[in-house]
């Protein structure tokens, strides 16, 4: 195998380039678009922020992350749960109490999810003040 050579098949990145951001949306075989794409969409973020502290059942989700439909928390869950995010637990009792909770992975991007929470808090200045602006432009734009 090559030095700088991924054994994964699904990895993106050349080992002739430098990184290049069209690489994860066009290589044939790669997987990074459709990770992200999962990974990253509002009702997978809020599912691994709630169960980054404790395993919840399902009723204790649906009840804290507003706006969700039974059916999109169903959708979520088990898509999280088949990229190996999330562990679902079935107990023996009757009737079935079912928990869910992150996996190791699932932890480590709950560790990437609070970065990118942090950099939002830190720069909600800048970035309600730049929308300002862009408001305001565009105001004047379409203002004769």
């Amino acid at each position: 195998m090559e030095e700088r050579t991924f054994k994964s098949p699904g990895h993106c990145a050349g080992t002739e380039q430098e990184y290049e951001v069209l690489q994860w949306d066009t290589r044939e075989g790669c997987e990074v678009r459709q990770i992200l794409d999962r990974v990253a969409d509002k009702w997978s973020l809020l599912t691994i922020a709630h169960l980054e502290r404790q395993s919840l059942r399902f009723s204790e989700l649906r009840r804290r992350i507003e706006g969700i439909s039974q059916r999109m928390l169903t959708v979520t869950l088990r898509q999280l749960e088949r990229d190996g995010l999330v562990r679902r637990t079935v107990h023996p009792v009757v009737p079935p109490r079912v928990e869910y909770a992150l996996t190791p992975l699932g932890a480590t991007l709950h560790t990437t999810i609070q970065a990118l929470v942090d950099w939002t808090e830190s720069h909600q200045q800048e970035i309600a003040q730049a929308r300002a602006t862009y408001d305001r432009r565009q105001e004047e734009v379409l203002t004769p």
